[in-house]
């Protein structure tokens, strides 16, 4: 009896398989999936398009609502613009066992940082390669999750877009949220802009640049993709004036290789007469307002009863960006944090999740998780780290990836994507209309295809 009971207790606990439902197929979806399904658990991935991929669908059409602030305007999921190329190489973006290389085949872009439909292509190869759309129902819109009374499972509602509003229910042990934040506009505030009479959009809705030919443009945001934006629109407008919140007061500058293109500091106001005032005392009759300056959280199905809310882009309180604490493990969010590198991070982020569900990892006690939310929006405040930037974690991201791999017992994030992802965001604030086209760390790309060697799942 006493051997017995030596071999009982010396046993491995048992993992556990739970029912998951995953919200969105973008990379975040596709990759919580797989991991999700690689722990023993069993998966249903709700997409409300017809195809996996997410923001990287590119759609041509634009919303009837050019600032995206009508709640009840038909809803335009990607926020792609014709001529986008990533601004990461290839070699960085890719999946950790799925290396994102060049591939033959006819109308692939083999370039190093490649067209938007290239890097829907590599998503719809790692799922094909994973068999990850046998687990997605397509044309299925989420419209409500919330949990079930005097319980800790979650009731997720949906309908198909087939058949109009009849709705379904079905209810499932955890909930994974992945999808996406790149639809909701986030406008800019600007003194005097009702009573001003030009146009506005954000880039949410911009696709090409024939509609400002000839125009005068204030374009608002001097990141990714107001840099791209600015000098695309430059080609045709008559002046492109652009203006962030980065920028020094006095700042006035005719960017190089332009002669109708402008730096500026930021907009003091708008006035009636159809002319922007800056804060360097600059004053400009402009067309059209032209807003690069992101995105909204927004899950307008989730109900937690107030426990999780979107405060000034917080999404909170979270644990490491991914858990509240009193609703953990049973609901998750994947690819919340930005300026980073996102697939790798989505990555990690659902290996942890999913070893969590199983049993196989455990989360700190409710109360620590909480302590340590708190301490972390302390010290943002402490370093005057506005609330919308707590998702930011560009300067730390490796930190947090490592942090994470830790966790989950797998090798942290390579040195070489590292050092790539240094040397590219280096270039493009050096030669923003170059840097994809050139690059001299020849070292740093062979380090990163000796590593690809091992993995026999590249195309």
């Amino acid at each position: 009896m006493i051997t017995s009971l030596i071999n009982t207790l010396s046993m491995p606990t048992p993992l556990l398989s739970r029912h998951v439902a995953v919200i969105g197929a973008g990379a975040a979806g596709l990759v919580a999936a797989r991991e999700l399904r690689r722990e023993g658990h069993q998966v249903v991935v709700f997409e409300r398009e017809n195809q996996i991929g997410g923001t990287w669908v590119y759609d041509s059409r634009v919303e009837p609502d050019p600032l995206g602030l009508d709640p009840t305007r038909p809803i335009i999921h990607s926020s792609l613009y014709s001529s986008l190329r990533t601004n990461l190489p290839r070699e960085v973006m890719g999946f950790v066992d799925y290396p994102f290389t060049a591939r033959n085949g006819e109308n692939r872009d083999p370039r190093m940082y490649p067209g938007h439909r290239e890097v829907l292509l590599y998503l719809q190869d790692f799922a094909k390669e994973f068999e990850i759309e046998e687990l997605v129902r397509f044309e299925t819109e989420v419209v409500y999750v919330g949990l079930v009374e005097e319980s800790k499972k979650w009731k997720v509602r949906f309908k198909k877009k087939r058949f109009g509003v009849d709705l379904n229910d079905e209810v499932y042990d955890a909930v994974v949220v992945c999808n996406g934040h790149y639809t909701q506009p986030f406008p800019a505030e600007i003194p005097g802009i009702s009573c001003w009479p030009g146009k506005q959009i954000h880039s949410h809705n911009y696709r090409v640049p024939e509609p400002f030919q000839d125009k005068v443009v204030v374009l608002i945001g001097n990141s990714s993709s107001g840099l791209d934006i600015s000098r695309e629109i430059a080609g045709v407008a008559k002046e492109v004036h652009v203006t962030a919140r980065s920028v020094a007061r006095e700042t006035y500058a005719k960017q190089p290789g332009y002669d109708n293109l402008w730096l500026h500091s930021m907009i003091e106001s708008a006035r009636e007469d159809c002319s922007v005032v800056f804060q360097n005392g600059r004053i400009v009759p402009a067309d059209i307002i032209l807003h690069c300056t992101g995105y909204k959280y927004h899950f307008p199905f989730l109900e937690t009863n107030g426990i999780v809310t979107v405060d000034d882009n917080r999404v909170g309180p979270l644990y490491k960006h991914v858990f509240p604490p009193s609703l953990a493990p049973w609901l998750s969010f994947v690819g919340l944090p930005w300026k980073v590198i996102p697939f790798p991070l989505c990555e990690f982020q659902s290996k942890w999740i999913s070893g969590i569900l199983s049993g196989r990892l455990v989360l700190p006690p409710q109360e620590e998780m909480t302590k340590d939310v708190e301490s972390f929006y302390l010290s943002l405040g402490a370093s005057k780290i506005p609330k919308r930037y707590t998702h930011n974690i560009g300067d730390h991201q490796f930190d947090y990836d490592n942090w994470l791999a830790a966790q989950c017992g797998c090798e942290c994030v390579e040195e070489w994507r590292k050092q790539m992802y240094i040397s590219s965001s280096k270039r493009k604030r050096l030669v923003p209309d170059t840097y994809r086209d050139e690059w001299d760390d020849e070292h740093i790309l062979l380090e990163a295809y000796e590593d690809f060697s091992k993995y026999t799942s590249k195309g």
